[in-house]
């Protein structure tokens, strides 16, 4: 990947310890670039942070689904009893159980869910897996349709045609390379302002309004109890919010009656700097939570007192209040 700005570090005993470098954008409601730092068209592959665009393509493909579930469609979810509950839920309308579920047998994501998973005994399960919800409203897209759920991850069936088109349409450029997901279901990739494009033009669809709609009326179920993302959604009106693996993120905020979309990747991967970046773009669009401030600035701790923090560098506060952009490369 291109070389990229520092957005956050680690400083621990007056000095700096570590460094996350990344890329960072963010678009106005018609697409247009307003600031970013690093490359802004540098593709890259946008895990779970697509699976808004992806429930918006279910939607218009017929799946019939709303509230809670559709929450669940576009969640990485903690694996909590709720999650698992609703996913069993959602594949019992169908006619369908967590056998008929292609992701991988895992544990829970979230920690709490898992510690109490392992405490329990219980031995890793499809339906317990952080992706769950969305292949359980794959497979309902497939029954609705008429088309088979035996090779519904393959990139050539219908129904992954079917959300390559709806991606590429919603973030205005062909999805492309393509690889397999850690869940099993294909990946296309994004250059970055193509994935903040997305997210500002979702609630522009129908479909894309109920999938927005739902993600802020149920965060918990698109997240997990205590999770970053849920509760910016929770704590921020006209935010949704979607992490993905390899630290990524995607976001649309509306403020003032204009509708912002953001998309972060942090290039090491690691999870640690992605919230306190995603923080710190909101606030320096004017969003008020004192949640924000709180996730900006994570302590750092040495025989379990704070030593230290984890926070935005200077170049990201700067950039983030003034706006300033760096040339597209």
């Amino acid at each position: 990947m291109t070389a990229a700005p520092v957005l956050a570090e680690v400083q621990r005993g007056g000095m700096v310890e570590s460094r996350h470098r990344g890329h960072v954008v963010v678009v106005d409601d018609l697409g247009t670039i307003l600031w970013s730092l690093g490359a802004p068209l540098e593709v890259i592959y946008p895990r779970s942070a697509v699976k808004p665009l992806q429930a918006a393509g279910m939607l218009d493909a017929g799946l019939d689904i709303a509230g809670r579930d559709l929450a669940l469609a576009a969640a990485s979810h903690s694996g909590e009893p709720f999650h698992i509950a609703g996913v069993r839920g959602m594949l019992g309308q169908v006619g369908l159980s967590e056998h008929d579920l292609r992701c991988p047998p895992d544990r829970p994501y979230g920690e709490a869910a898992r510690e109490a998973f392992l405490i329990a005994g219980e031995h890793p399960a499809r339906v317990v897996m952080n992706c769950s919800g969305k292949h359980a409203a794959m497979l309902g897209t497939c029954v609705v349709n008429g088309w088979s759920t035996r090779d519904y991850l393959d990139p050539s069936h219908p129904l992954q045609q079917h959300l390559h088109h709806t991606i590429g349409v919603l973030a205005g450029c062909d999805p492309s390379p393509w690889t397999t997901d850690g869940c099993g279901a294909p990946l296309w990739g994004l250059p970055l302002v193509g994935l903040a494009r997305a997210l500002v033009r979702l609630p522009a669809t129908s479909s894309g309004a109920r999938v927005a709609a739902a993600m802020r009326d149920f965060p918990e179920y698109c997240g997990g109890t205590g999770r970053d993302v849920t509760e910016l959604m929770r704590a921020v009106p006209g935010l949704v919010a979607k992490d993905g693996s390899e630290s990524v993120q995607a976001m649309m905020v509306e403020l003032d009656g204009r509708r912002f979309g953001i998309a972060l990747k942090v290039e090491d991967g690691g999870q640690r700097a992605r919230p306190v970046v995603a923080a710190t773009v909101l606030a320096g669009l004017g969003v008020e939570s004192d949640l924000l401030a709180d996730q900006q600035r994570e302590p750092v701790l040495g025989a379990g007192r704070p030593v230290g923090w984890l926070g935005p560098s200077a170049t990201l506060v700067d950039a983030s209040a003034t706006g300033s952009a760096d040339p597209p490369m």
